[in-house]
């Protein structure tokens, strides 16, 4: 059995491995942030450190790079994203509900992994599909439209059950 020690080392072994690849291009500082988030599901400040020391730049310029670009996420996600439009075509057609609903059903707060970290909810301006609005995306390609907060508990049980 894998003790949690034994995992983070595989996960650090993972991203060393990836930087050997890549040492040699330049500029490869966010292309191996990526990778660590991939690996880790999130960059924590340990990850980043280790990032910094591996590439020999300064821990404040992984810091930076980090904080700047919206794709990067310091603090853990849910296996499943489910992100609900609250832009003004989804807002007027009840996006906010659906919102709330997905909070409550799940017992999270925005942004927040559930206790099993299966889900993690996030409001987004805009996933431009505003036809269907109310609009979900869950993770990177499942879009559902015209939600209503009665769909919610169905949706769930879907990925939790599949």
């Amino acid at each position: 059995m894998k003790t949690s020690a034994d995992l983070d080392s595989s996960l650090y072994q993972r991203l060393d491995d990836y930087i050997e690849s890549v040492k040699e291009k330049p500029g490869i500082l966010i292309n191996v942030l990526h990778k660590a988030q991939e690996i880790f599901g999130y960059l924590p400040d340990e990850v980043l450190e280790y990032v910094a020391e591996k590439l020999d730049v300064p821990v404040s310029k992984v810091f930076g790079v980090v904080t700047f670009y919206n794709f990067f996420s310091r603090k853990p996600k849910g296996k499943y994203q489910i992100k609900i439009c609250l832009g003004t075509a989804c807002y007027v057609k009840g996006g906010d509900k659906v919102f709330e609903r997905f909070l409550e059903e799940l017992e999270v707060e925005p942004e927040e992994p559930t206790k099993d970290g299966l889900f993690s909810v996030h409001p987004v301006r805009c996933l431009g599909a505003c036809s269907m609005a109310p609009v979900v995306l869950v993770g990177e390609k499942d879009f559902y439209g015209r939600l209503t907060p009665n769909d919610v508990p169905s949706l769930i049980k879907k990925y939790r059950e599949g």
